[in-house]
């Protein structure tokens, strides 16, 4: 697609019957409300607008992202309007970890619409590599051209999404892992990596507990050190979230779900360094301290290096934002919405 053809291209992102409130991003004035990331971050870097009411999303008479959640049956019948009024539509299902899929698929009833809802869609777009190795399979007889990785992108390139916070003021661990259910999270096994990081380093350990007082007793049971664990038990808005992060050395993380890879995303925003995880954006972004192919003694002695180099943190910085500027930028998405959808 020529320049002006992609300047030219919108997605509308439609979550049927979904929480989240109709947002236009045609002008940078406009986007107020979910932060551009996520799904809402396909919609941000084509100007778009995401929505949950499909007569709003047909009246964009744009492309369609369709995303896949719950049971599947409000996406199926909005898919089917979508169809009758002639729209493009592609798929995505809107939890892409691995373990989520599979819980996904595990039901009859959900599955069998999966498959009808993939057959019958222009297109599948996939914030993973595993995923869209999944939707090329339910589409077998399907060209192979219409399935797409496409990771979710950050707005890098823009002012007001740089959380940089100056290097001295940079202290500690942050623990970006939450959930002590997911066995693929490694929750546990992260709190014990940064346990021994922070007796060999001194630095405190921030972690967020959302799970109230089971979450602090299994914290305790982990006896860190006096004074060197810092607990967050308030959900906080996206940007203070942000800040945060911003003010540690490393984010920590031993996941291995194989998400989108929001914690390093949010790591690229704060202009800081995410170690493990084995994300997309983990992967892509961070592919020196990322999860992918190291054991946790090696990312545990990534982590403890550069903990102790401020010359290594901020010559890793410059590297993956480099990176993740060709790449994942709004700017380096872009384009390959509008090639994909001119070749559907």
């Amino acid at each position: 697609m020529t320049s002006s053809g992609e300047a030219q291209f919108r997605l509308t992102v439609l979550n049927p019957g979904g929480r989240d409130v109709a947002q236009s991003f045609r002008e940078a004035g406009e986007a107020i409300g979910h932060a551009p990331v996520n799904f809402h971050a396909y919609a941000a870097c084509t100007n778009g607008s995401f929505h949950r009411d499909t007569k709003q999303a047909v009246a964009e008479n744009s492309a369609v992202l369709l995303l896949l959640r719950g049971d599947f049956k409000a996406s199926e019948r909005a898919l089917e309007e979508l169809k009758k009024n002639k729209c493009r539509v592609v798929v995505s299902l809107k939890e892409t970890g691995l373990h989520q899929i599979a819980q996904q698929l595990s039901d009859r009833a959900r599955l069998s619409r999966f498959l009808r809802i993939i057959a019958k869609a222009d297109g599948c777009i996939a914030s993973t590599p595993e995923a869209a190795e999944i939707y090329q399979q339910a589409r077998s007889k399907s060209d192979p051209s219409t399935v797409a990785f496409i990771p979710t992108p950050y707005p890098l390139e823009d002012r007001q999404w740089n959380f940089t916070v100056p290097p001295n003021q940079h202290a500690g661990i942050l623990v970006g892992t939450r959930e002590w259910k997911v066995p693929s999270r490694n929750h546990a096994t992260t709190l014990l990596v940064s346990r021994r990081l922070c007796e060999a380093t001194g630095e405190r350990v921030t972690v967020f507990n959302l799970d109230g007082r089971k979450g602090r007793q299994l914290l305790a049971e982990l006896k860190f050190p006096n004074g060197k664990l810092r607990v967050i038990e308030k959900r906080m808005p996206y940007v203070d979230y942000l800040r945060e992060v911003a003010r540690h050395k490393i984010v920590f993380q031993l996941d291995r779900s194989r998400v989108p890879g929001q914690v390093a995303g949010d790591a690229l925003l704060c202009r800081t360094i995410c170690v493990g995880g084995d994300g997309a954006i983990d992967r892509m972004a961070f592919p020196q301290t990322c999860g992918e192919g190291r054991t946790t003694n090696e990312l545990a002695a990534i982590a403890s290096g550069l903990l102790n180099d401020t010359n290594r943190r901020a010559t890793l910085v410059l590297e993956t934002q480099w990176r993740a500027m060709e790449r994942l930028s709004f700017q380096a998405i872009r384009p390959q919405f509008a090639n994909f959808f001119a070749k559907l």
